[in-house]
Protein backbone atom coordinates (compact mmCIF):
# COMPACT_ATOMS: atom_id res chain seq x y z
CA UNK A 1 0.00 0.00 0.00
CA UNK A 2 2.53 2.51 0.39
CA UNK A 3 4.04 4.77 -2.61
CA UNK A 4 7.41 5.84 -3.68
CA UNK A 5 7.82 9.52 -3.64
CA UNK A 6 10.61 11.01 -4.80
CA UNK A 7 9.94 14.57 -4.55
CA UNK A 8 9.42 15.57 -1.11
CA UNK A 9 8.79 18.99 -1.52
CA UNK A 10 6.28 17.90 -3.99
CA UNK A 11 4.10 16.16 -1.61
CA UNK A 12 0.90 17.99 -0.97
CA UNK A 13 -2.89 16.38 0.05
CA UNK A 14 -4.04 17.39 -3.14
CA UNK A 15 -1.10 15.68 -4.93
CA UNK A 16 -1.46 12.39 -3.12
CA UNK A 17 -5.44 12.52 -2.29
CA UNK A 18 -6.97 9.21 -4.59
CA UNK A 19 -3.43 7.29 -2.57
CA UNK A 20 -4.66 8.67 0.78
CA UNK A 21 -8.50 8.49 0.49
CA UNK A 22 -8.30 4.85 -1.01
CA UNK A 23 -6.46 3.62 1.89
CA UNK A 24 -8.22 5.48 4.59
CA UNK A 25 -11.94 3.95 2.89
CA UNK A 26 -10.40 0.26 3.63
CA UNK A 27 -11.41 1.25 7.16
CA UNK A 28 -14.41 -1.01 8.78
CA UNK A 29 -17.92 0.70 8.60
CA UNK A 30 -21.39 -0.83 9.58
CA UNK A 31 -22.51 -3.25 7.03
CA UNK A 32 -19.83 -2.00 4.73
CA UNK A 33 -21.88 1.30 4.37
CA UNK A 34 -18.24 3.77 4.27
CA UNK A 35 -20.47 6.74 5.15
CA UNK A 36 -17.67 9.01 5.10
CA UNK A 37 -16.61 11.37 2.51
CA UNK A 38 -13.85 14.09 1.78
CA UNK A 39 -13.56 17.33 0.90
CA UNK A 40 -9.84 18.16 -1.08
CA UNK A 41 -7.84 21.38 -0.43
CA UNK A 42 -3.86 22.17 -1.51
CA UNK A 43 -2.94 21.60 1.73
CA UNK A 44 -6.04 19.30 3.89
CA UNK A 45 -8.34 16.68 3.56
CA UNK A 46 -10.92 16.78 5.61
CA UNK A 47 -13.65 14.29 6.22
CA UNK A 48 -17.05 14.63 7.14
CA UNK A 49 -20.13 11.58 7.45
CA UNK A 50 -22.25 10.92 4.65
CA UNK A 51 -25.38 11.12 6.34
CA UNK A 52 -27.20 9.89 3.37
CA UNK A 53 -25.63 6.42 4.40
CA UNK A 54 -26.65 6.56 7.68
CA UNK A 55 -28.62 3.64 8.88
CA UNK A 56 -32.31 3.98 10.31
CA UNK A 57 -31.11 1.55 13.12
CA UNK A 58 -28.45 4.31 13.99
CA UNK A 59 -30.38 7.47 14.99
CA UNK A 60 -27.66 9.06 16.72
CA UNK A 61 -25.10 8.55 13.71
CA UNK A 62 -22.71 6.51 16.65
CA UNK A 63 -22.22 3.81 14.30
CA UNK A 64 -21.83 6.08 11.22
CA UNK A 65 -19.20 8.33 13.47
CA UNK A 66 -17.19 5.13 14.58
CA UNK A 67 -16.70 4.10 10.84
CA UNK A 68 -15.56 7.77 10.07
CA UNK A 69 -13.35 7.22 12.98
CA UNK A 70 -11.59 3.90 11.15
CA UNK A 71 -11.42 5.80 8.36
CA UNK A 72 -9.63 8.65 10.31
CA UNK A 73 -7.13 6.70 11.32
CA UNK A 74 -6.34 4.82 7.75
CA UNK A 75 -6.17 8.50 6.85
CA UNK A 76 -3.29 8.96 9.71
CA UNK A 77 -1.15 5.86 8.38
CA UNK A 78 -2.23 6.67 4.52
CA UNK A 79 0.15 9.91 5.65
CA UNK A 80 2.79 8.62 7.96
CA UNK A 81 3.72 6.19 4.54
CA UNK A 82 4.58 9.13 2.99
CA UNK A 83 7.26 9.80 5.61
CA UNK A 84 5.09 12.37 7.52
CA UNK A 85 3.29 13.00 10.48
CA UNK A 86 -0.14 14.10 10.62
CA UNK A 87 -1.72 16.93 12.12
CA UNK A 88 -5.33 16.04 12.80
CA UNK A 89 -7.98 18.74 14.11
CA UNK A 90 -10.74 16.88 15.47
CA UNK A 91 -13.90 19.51 15.27
CA UNK A 92 -17.02 17.16 15.98
CA UNK A 93 -20.64 19.37 17.01
CA UNK A 94 -24.30 18.43 16.17
CA UNK A 95 -23.29 20.22 12.78
CA UNK A 96 -20.52 17.84 11.95
CA UNK A 97 -22.11 14.48 13.14
CA UNK A 98 -25.13 15.65 10.76
CA UNK A 99 -22.81 16.09 7.78
CA UNK A 100 -22.75 19.87 7.97
CA UNK A 101 -19.32 20.20 8.82
CA UNK A 102 -15.99 18.40 8.70
CA UNK A 103 -15.19 16.02 11.38
CA UNK A 104 -11.75 16.30 10.98
CA UNK A 105 -9.29 18.11 8.78
CA UNK A 106 -5.97 16.41 8.19
CA UNK A 107 -2.46 18.59 6.82
CA UNK A 108 0.81 16.58 6.35
CA UNK A 109 2.78 17.38 9.11
CA UNK A 110 6.64 17.37 9.51
CA UNK A 111 8.70 14.68 8.10
CA UNK A 112 9.69 11.44 10.16
CA UNK A 113 11.00 8.03 9.27
CA UNK A 114 8.21 5.45 9.00
CA UNK A 115 8.34 2.95 11.65
CA UNK A 116 8.50 -1.10 11.18
CA UNK A 117 5.38 -1.80 12.97
CA UNK A 118 3.75 1.38 10.40
CA UNK A 119 4.85 -0.68 7.77
CA UNK A 120 3.80 -3.97 8.59
CA UNK A 121 -0.08 -2.19 9.43
CA UNK A 122 0.05 -1.19 5.90
CA UNK A 123 0.88 -4.22 4.38
CA UNK A 124 -2.02 -4.96 6.33
CA UNK A 125 -4.28 -3.20 4.97
CA UNK A 126 -5.44 -4.95 1.87
CA UNK A 127 -6.40 -8.35 3.67
CA UNK A 128 -8.09 -6.68 6.61
CA UNK A 129 -11.72 -7.87 7.23
CA UNK A 130 -14.51 -8.35 9.34
CA UNK A 131 -14.05 -12.56 9.62
CA UNK A 132 -17.27 -14.26 10.19
CA UNK A 133 -15.89 -17.58 9.18
CA UNK A 134 -14.04 -20.48 11.49
CA UNK A 135 -10.85 -19.82 13.42
CA UNK A 136 -7.77 -22.18 13.75
CA UNK A 137 -7.19 -23.71 16.97
CA UNK A 138 -5.45 -22.31 20.23
CA UNK A 139 -4.65 -18.82 21.55
CA UNK A 140 -3.70 -15.16 19.71
CA UNK A 141 0.20 -15.06 19.20
CA UNK A 142 2.10 -14.55 21.97
CA UNK A 143 2.40 -10.92 23.40
CA UNK A 144 -0.11 -9.74 20.48
CA UNK A 145 -2.54 -9.02 23.08
CA UNK A 146 -0.79 -6.18 25.08
CA UNK A 147 -0.27 -4.68 21.69
CA UNK A 148 -3.77 -4.43 21.05
CA UNK A 149 -4.80 -2.78 24.39
CA UNK A 150 -1.86 -0.20 23.55
CA UNK A 151 -3.02 0.37 20.47
CA UNK A 152 -6.56 1.45 21.82
CA UNK A 153 -5.27 2.79 24.66
CA UNK A 154 -2.86 5.32 22.40
CA UNK A 155 -6.22 6.42 20.99
CA UNK A 156 -8.07 7.21 23.78
CA UNK A 157 -9.76 3.91 24.62
CA UNK A 158 -9.53 0.68 26.48
CA UNK A 159 -9.64 -2.83 24.74
CA UNK A 160 -10.78 -5.11 27.74
CA UNK A 161 -10.91 -8.78 27.58
CA UNK A 162 -13.49 -11.00 29.07
CA UNK A 163 -11.72 -13.69 30.72
CA UNK A 164 -14.46 -14.74 33.11
CA UNK A 165 -16.60 -18.14 31.79
CA UNK A 166 -20.06 -16.24 33.66
CA UNK A 167 -19.56 -12.64 32.25
CA UNK A 168 -18.51 -14.30 28.83
CA UNK A 169 -21.58 -16.34 29.14
CA UNK A 170 -23.83 -13.13 30.82
CA UNK A 171 -22.55 -11.30 27.70
CA UNK A 172 -23.64 -13.69 24.91
CA UNK A 173 -27.03 -13.64 26.52
CA UNK A 174 -27.66 -10.13 26.12
CA UNK A 175 -26.33 -10.19 22.63
CA UNK A 176 -28.58 -13.22 22.05
CA UNK A 177 -31.90 -11.27 23.08
CA UNK A 178 -30.62 -8.23 21.26
CA UNK A 179 -30.82 -10.56 18.00
CA UNK A 180 -33.88 -11.97 18.40
CA UNK A 181 -35.69 -8.50 18.90
CA UNK A 182 -33.98 -6.62 16.13
CA UNK A 183 -34.68 -9.30 13.52
CA UNK A 184 -38.59 -9.29 14.72
CA UNK A 185 -38.21 -5.80 13.59
CA UNK A 186 -39.91 -5.17 10.20
CA UNK A 187 -37.60 -1.97 9.94
CA UNK A 188 -34.28 -3.60 11.34
CA UNK A 189 -34.86 -6.50 8.82
CA UNK A 190 -35.41 -4.33 5.94
CA UNK A 191 -32.03 -2.63 6.66
CA UNK A 192 -30.24 -5.68 6.01
CA UNK A 193 -31.65 -7.33 3.92
CA UNK A 194 -30.78 -3.62 1.86
CA UNK A 195 -26.94 -3.72 3.05
CA UNK A 196 -26.66 -7.35 2.12
CA UNK A 197 -25.68 -8.79 -1.39
CA UNK A 198 -26.42 -12.00 -3.61
CA UNK A 199 -23.12 -13.84 -5.22
CA UNK A 200 -24.34 -11.89 -8.18
CA UNK A 201 -23.84 -8.66 -7.30
CA UNK A 202 -21.24 -6.58 -8.46
CA UNK A 203 -21.62 -3.75 -5.60
CA UNK A 204 -18.66 -2.03 -4.17
CA UNK A 205 -20.43 -2.01 -0.64
CA UNK A 206 -23.20 -3.58 1.41
CA UNK A 207 -22.07 -6.72 2.77
CA UNK A 208 -21.44 -9.68 -0.13
CA UNK A 209 -22.55 -13.03 0.17
CA UNK A 210 -18.96 -14.81 0.83
CA UNK A 211 -18.96 -12.60 4.08
CA UNK A 212 -21.45 -14.29 5.52
CA UNK A 213 -23.85 -18.06 6.38
CA UNK A 214 -26.53 -18.60 5.07
CA UNK A 215 -28.44 -19.84 8.34
CA UNK A 216 -27.60 -19.13 11.69
CA UNK A 217 -24.42 -20.20 13.01
CA UNK A 218 -26.23 -22.51 15.73
CA UNK A 219 -28.28 -24.08 13.08
CA UNK A 220 -24.92 -26.75 12.33
CA UNK A 221 -24.10 -28.92 14.29
CA UNK A 222 -21.36 -28.96 16.60
CA UNK A 223 -21.50 -25.66 16.35
CA UNK A 224 -21.57 -23.70 19.88
CA UNK A 225 -24.58 -21.90 20.78
CA UNK A 226 -24.10 -18.52 22.76
CA UNK A 227 -24.99 -20.43 26.27
CA UNK A 228 -21.15 -21.71 25.64
CA UNK A 229 -19.65 -18.02 26.07
CA UNK A 230 -19.61 -17.73 21.92
CA UNK A 231 -21.02 -14.27 20.83
CA UNK A 232 -23.84 -14.64 18.36
CA UNK A 233 -23.64 -13.27 14.93
CA UNK A 234 -25.53 -10.90 13.55
CA UNK A 235 -27.96 -12.94 10.97
CA UNK A 236 -27.26 -11.03 7.91
CA UNK A 237 -29.05 -14.07 5.44
CA UNK A 238 -32.52 -13.67 7.18
CA UNK A 239 -33.49 -17.03 5.57
CA UNK A 240 -32.62 -15.90 2.16
CA UNK A 241 -29.84 -18.34 1.44
CA UNK A 242 -27.96 -15.93 -0.06
CA UNK A 243 -25.25 -16.51 2.06
CA UNK A 244 -22.21 -18.38 0.71
CA UNK A 245 -19.85 -18.74 4.11
CA UNK A 246 -18.84 -21.44 5.37
CA UNK A 247 -19.60 -22.21 9.37
CA UNK A 248 -17.94 -24.42 12.00
CA UNK A 249 -14.24 -24.95 14.10
CA UNK A 250 -13.41 -23.63 16.68
CA UNK A 251 -14.16 -20.55 18.54
CA UNK A 252 -12.05 -17.23 19.07
CA UNK A 253 -10.01 -17.88 21.50
CA UNK A 254 -10.27 -13.99 22.49
CA UNK A 255 -14.05 -11.92 23.73
CA UNK A 256 -13.26 -8.51 24.13
CA UNK A 257 -14.64 -4.94 24.51
CA UNK A 258 -13.97 -1.47 23.39
CA UNK A 259 -14.49 1.05 25.97
CA UNK A 260 -14.49 4.84 25.71
CA UNK A 261 -14.85 7.14 28.82
CA UNK A 262 -17.74 8.76 27.59
CA UNK A 263 -20.46 8.15 24.60
CA UNK A 264 -20.17 11.17 22.66
CA UNK A 265 -19.34 12.28 19.68
CA UNK A 266 -15.70 12.49 20.74
CA UNK A 267 -16.02 9.34 22.11
CA UNK A 268 -17.29 7.57 18.56
CA UNK A 269 -14.30 8.98 16.67
CA UNK A 270 -11.79 7.48 19.12
CA UNK A 271 -13.53 4.52 19.42
CA UNK A 272 -13.33 4.47 15.52
CA UNK A 273 -9.65 5.13 15.46
CA UNK A 274 -8.60 2.45 18.17
CA UNK A 275 -10.92 -0.10 16.30
CA UNK A 276 -9.07 0.23 12.88
CA UNK A 277 -5.74 0.87 14.48
CA UNK A 278 -5.60 -2.40 16.67
CA UNK A 279 -7.49 -4.61 13.86
CA UNK A 280 -4.59 -3.46 11.61
CA UNK A 281 -1.79 -4.02 14.02
CA UNK A 282 -4.14 -8.66 14.83
CA UNK A 283 -3.55 -8.15 10.51
CA UNK A 284 -0.13 -8.08 10.81
CA UNK A 285 -0.42 -11.52 12.69
CA UNK A 286 -3.45 -12.95 10.76
CA UNK A 287 -5.45 -12.20 13.62
CA UNK A 288 -9.13 -11.15 12.52
CA UNK A 289 -12.30 -9.98 13.96
CA UNK A 290 -16.05 -10.67 14.43
CA UNK A 291 -17.28 -7.60 15.42
CA UNK A 292 -20.63 -7.23 17.12
CA UNK A 293 -22.22 -3.53 17.56
CA UNK A 294 -25.72 -4.97 17.25
CA UNK A 295 -26.91 -4.60 20.77
CA UNK A 296 -24.70 -1.74 21.16
CA UNK A 297 -27.31 0.27 18.94
CA UNK A 298 -29.98 0.18 22.00
CA UNK A 299 -28.82 3.07 24.64
CA UNK A 300 -30.24 0.85 27.54
CA UNK A 301 -28.42 -2.45 26.04
CA UNK A 302 -25.03 -0.32 26.08
CA UNK A 303 -25.76 0.98 29.93
CA UNK A 304 -27.00 -2.79 30.82
CA UNK A 305 -23.49 -4.05 29.03
CA UNK A 306 -21.83 -1.88 31.01
CA UNK A 307 -23.38 -2.43 34.41
CA UNK A 308 -23.61 -6.08 33.68
CA UNK A 309 -19.37 -6.09 32.85
CA UNK A 310 -18.64 -3.57 35.47
CA UNK A 311 -17.07 -1.55 32.65
CA UNK A 312 -14.95 1.28 33.17
CA UNK A 313 -16.66 3.60 30.15
CA UNK A 314 -19.18 3.12 27.47
CA UNK A 315 -19.19 0.15 25.46
CA UNK A 316 -18.51 0.75 21.53
CA UNK A 317 -17.89 -2.57 19.90
CA UNK A 318 -17.74 -6.14 20.85
CA UNK A 319 -15.27 -8.20 19.49
CA UNK A 320 -14.01 -11.87 18.99
CA UNK A 321 -10.65 -12.20 17.99
CA UNK A 322 -8.89 -15.17 16.61
CA UNK A 323 -6.52 -16.67 13.64
CA UNK A 324 -7.51 -17.04 10.32
CA UNK A 325 -5.21 -17.67 7.62
CA UNK A 326 -7.76 -17.12 4.31
CA UNK A 327 -9.14 -13.85 3.60
CA UNK A 328 -11.83 -12.08 1.30
CA UNK A 329 -11.75 -8.60 1.58
CA UNK A 330 -15.29 -6.64 0.53
CA UNK A 331 -15.41 -4.08 -2.03
CA UNK A 332 -14.76 -0.58 -1.53
CA UNK A 333 -16.31 2.54 -3.98
CA UNK A 334 -13.36 4.03 -5.56
CA UNK A 335 -12.16 7.77 -4.31
CA UNK A 336 -13.78 9.62 -6.89
CA UNK A 337 -16.99 8.78 -5.68
CA UNK A 338 -16.08 9.90 -1.62
CA UNK A 339 -15.29 13.56 -2.72
CA UNK A 340 -18.41 14.98 -3.92
CA UNK A 341 -20.02 17.35 -1.28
Amino acid sequence: MTENIRDDAAQTVAGQAGYLIRLAARAPSLHNTQPWRFKVSQDALELYADTKRQLRVDPDGREMLISCGAALYGLRLAIRSLGRMPEVEIVPDTAAAAGRRPLAQVRLGPAAPVTAAEQQMLKAVPHRHTHRGPFESGPLPAGLLPLLQDDARAEGATLIVIDSERARDQLAAIVAASGRRQDRDPESRAETCGWTRDASSLARDGVPAHAFPGVPAHAFPGVPRHETGQLPQRDFDLGRGLGLLTVGGAAAPVTAVLVTPGDGEKDWLHAGQALNRLLLRAATQWVFADLNTQPLEDVATRTHIKDCLTLPGSPQMLLALGVSRTTHPTGRRPAAELTGL
